[in-house]
Parts: structure tokens; C-alpha cells; sequence
């Protein structure tokens, strides 16, 4: 039996409805809910992500400003631009779009932030809040992934859930959150010894590395959920992610949760 495949899309499109809904309420109350983005650079994957942002703001009725910068601009520039954005009694949540250029120190940036407008879920405090259990905004990629296990009604509690990636966007706050629903958690790096021994004694796995499917068949166990949020373009100008699609969808009954860029 092959592995039943649950694309994202569509509990994409039910959250957005829900958001839309509250979205008219906050505006029948007088507040216009306003997102601020900041982009510096000219990152290809990066504008994507922020067009994406403007137009999923635009569906919920939320208001948007992208503020697009020069990838040589100075890092005061776009702090003293956060810092009147913390300001403005207009924009409600702020965005920084990662990664930013070299020169760059990202943690100072996101630490620049007003806390209760760092949506993001990146801010030291909101960080520390998460790993005690009382975070006031999750990690958009990891609550996403959640999302998805809650729709589904796939047991979290009492689980091995691995987790392939240790960065501070998904890794690591993805970690947190499972354990906080009650999950035994490993986590793994692209550079575990005998990466295949923990992956395969898994229940939930999700893989978030950046290197392309990386995550084959063989290490995967049947029954599992498999979650991929990787996302590489190919030197054939084709996206995958870090899971090998086509031999892990063959798999016998696996549960593969798929953001859409894996599957051809």
C-alpha cells in the first residue's frame, strides 16, 4: 500500500477563511489589522515568500506594507525603519524576511522588534516563552506544522517524534512544540552519525535541513508521519524538498504530509 498523501493546501485555504472571518470582525470593532514586511536584498526565493505574504494578506483583508531595501543598504537604516514601524499605531506585526545579507547581525534585528508586534515568534522573549510552555506567538513554520497534525487528529501525546534540523525558524521552536504536546522528542542534524537509526524508530518525523532529499525510503518506518518542510531548487530549476518523494510515497502505509513542493 502506497503512502496517503494530505496536501496542506487545503487546510491552507480553511485557516485563511477563519482569518478572514475575524480579520471583518476586528474592522467592524474599528481595528484594521495591519502586517509590516521588511525585505533587504534581491533573494529570489525570499521576494516569493514576501509576494506570497502581501497576496495571503490582501485574501484575509489584512493590511500590508512591504518595505524593500537594497542588499548593500546599512543595518541602522533598517533599524531606525523598525523602530518607527514599533511606532506606528497602524502595524499591529512585523516581519524581517530571512536570511538578511552578511553584513547583517540578524539577532540584533530581530531583537529590535516589539515584542508584542514580533509575529514571527522570533524575538529572545518570545523564544524563551516558547520554551517554557507560554509563548505569545508561535514560529509560522512549526505552528503550520501542527496545524496540520491537529486537523488530521494524529495523536501527538506519548509519540517519538524526530525532528532533522536544528535552526531557530523550525528546528528547534518544531522541538519545543511537540514536546509541549506531549511528544518524546529527538533532534537531529544533517550531520548525525547513523542519521537512518533514529529516523526509522520515528513515529512523526519532520525534516527541515535544506538539503535536497536527503530523507530516503529505507529510512523512514512504515506507519509513519512524514513531515517535509524543505524547500531546494534543483541545478534543473525544479523544487524539492528534503524528502525523496518518489520512493517515500511508495512506501507501506505511510502517512506523508506534503507542502506541495515535493510531489512533482
Amino acid at each position: 500500500m502506497s503512502a496517503l498523501i494530505i496536501d496542506g493546501k487545503a487546510v491552507a485555504y480553511k485557516v485563511r477563511n477563519t482569518l478572514k472571518q475575524r480579520t471583518e470582525k476586528l474592522v467592524q470593532l474599528g481595528i484594521q489589522p495591519g502586517l509590516a514586511v521588511i525585505l533587504v536584498g534581491d533573494n529570489p526565493a525570499s521576494s516569493i515568500y514576501v509576494r506570497n505574504k502581501a497576496k495571503a494578506c490582501k485574501e484575509t483583508g489584512i493590511h500590508s506594507e512591504v518595505y524593500q531595501f537594497s542588499g548593500d543598504t546599512s543595518q541602522m537604516t533598517v533599524l531606525e525603519h523598525i523602530h518607527a514601524l514599533n511606532d506606528n499605531p497602524k502595524i499591529h506585526g512585523i516581519l524581517i524576511q530571512l536570511p538578511l545579507p552578511s553584513h547583517f547581525d540578524t539577532q540584533r534585528i530581530i531583537a529590535s522588534i516589539a515584542i508584542e508586534k514580533d509575529v514571527d515568534g522570533f524575538h529572545p522573549c518570545n523564544i524563551g516563552a516558547l520554551s517554557t510552555g507560554n509563548a505569545r506567538f508561535y514560529p509560522c513554520t512549526p505552528y503550520g506544522v501542527m496545524t496540520l497534525l491537529n486537523e488530521f487528529n494524529l495523536t501527538i501525546e506519548g509519540q517519538h517524534a524526530v525532528v532533522v534540523g536544528r535552526s531557530n525558524i523550525v528546528g528547534k521552536p518544531m522541538a519545543y512544540m511537540l514536546l509541549e504536546k506531549g511528544a518524546t522528542v529527538t533532534i537531529c542534524t544533517s550531520k548525525t552519525q547513523n542519521l537512518s537509526q533514529f529516523t526509522q524508530s520515528a513515529n512523526i518525523l519532520v525534516v527541515a535541513t535544506g538539503r535536497p532529499q536527503m530523507i530516503s525510503a529505507e529510512m523512514v518506518r512504515p506507519g509513519s508521519v512524514i513531515i517535509d518542510v524543505g524547500i531546494n531548487r534543483l541545478s534543473d530549476g525544479h523544487l524539492c524538498g528534503d524528502v525523496d518523494f518518489a520512493s517515500v510515497k511508495e512506501k507501506r502505509a505511510i502517512l506523508l504530509l506534503s507542502r506541495g513542493v515535493s510531489a512533482p
